[in-house]
């Protein structure tokens, strides 16, 4: 282990990679699909450490190895039999998301006269119906975490339970650049779970758009391990990418 590895505390975008992979802990060996660079580096890292049955793929067509290398072919049906059976878990963005878990990534604004377009609604009403899918935002503020989204991309837990569409529909966590969010609070209401070092309770809850459930005294974001800091350091992410993402 290199001197920089075992002297420099770890920053708050490598307290995001770890959050990230707390997400696919215990999921077995299914697909991971991370979108984004934070997610990407969370997925690797869980699959060399505590989840080492995980799947990656270079988003195409192929799994791949922890070093890219492909390791099968994952033709477009198959693809489409893991996520219509669970077997997936999306790590999306959100360009707003809401207190029970409803994401847009389509416009802001009245959808028939959006202020902005987005990405569209893209593969998110088929993600969030099928497999778990969790969120990654990397500039948490009341733009981002509304009262009510603009348009319903992916589907959050009040629309899930209205339409009775509750088997496979999970939103297992929600990781921005202040801390960790699960969707445990009344009524699969979107609850604070941890904070990041150097980030408190009223700062997250200044940040978001809607009263967010808040129960007793909240931890912080749990401390990378020094094997942790070394492979994101050195294996994983050695140009520091991470670091555009979610500055210090």
């Amino acid at each position: 282990m290199t001197s920089r590895s075992l002297v420099l505390p770890a920053t708050r975008a490598e307290y995001c990679v770890i959050a990230c992979a707390e997400a696919w802990r215990g999921n077995g060996e299914i697909l991971a699909s991370p979108m984004g660079l934070i997610p990407s580096f969370g997925a690797r890292l869980a699959k060399r450490t505590f989840s080492p049955d995980l799947l990656l793929t270079d988003g195409e067509a192929m799994l791949v190895g922890l070093d890219g290398t492909a390791e099968g072919w994952l033709p477009y049906r198959r693809h489409l039999t893991m996520v219509t059976g669970g077997r997936r878990h999306v790590m999306m963005g959100a360009s707003q998301i809401d207190r029970f878990g409803n994401q847009n990534i389509s416009c802001i604004g009245d959808w028939a006269r959006p202020a902005r377009q987005l990405l569209g609604v893209r593969g998110a009403p088929a993600n969030t119906l099928n497999n778990p899918v969790s969120y990654w935002v990397p500039r948490h503020s009341t733009r981002v975490f509304v009262e009510r989204v603009d348009m319903v991309s992916g589907v959050g837990y009040d629309r899930a339970e209205a339409a009775g569409v509750t088997r496979y529909h999970r939103l297992p966590r929600v990781v921005s650049d202040l801390g960790v969010f699960d969707f445990t609070g009344p009524g699969h209401s979107m609850r604070l779970v941890s904070v990041h070092p150097g980030v408190g309770v009223d700062e997250v809850r200044a940040a978001t758009g809607f009263d967010l459930a808040v129960e007793g005294e909240v931890p912080s974001t749990r401390e990378p391990t020094a094997e942790e800091l070394r492979l994101i350091r050195e294996v994983i992410d050695p140009e520091g990418l991470r670091d555009r993402e979610v500055r210090a």
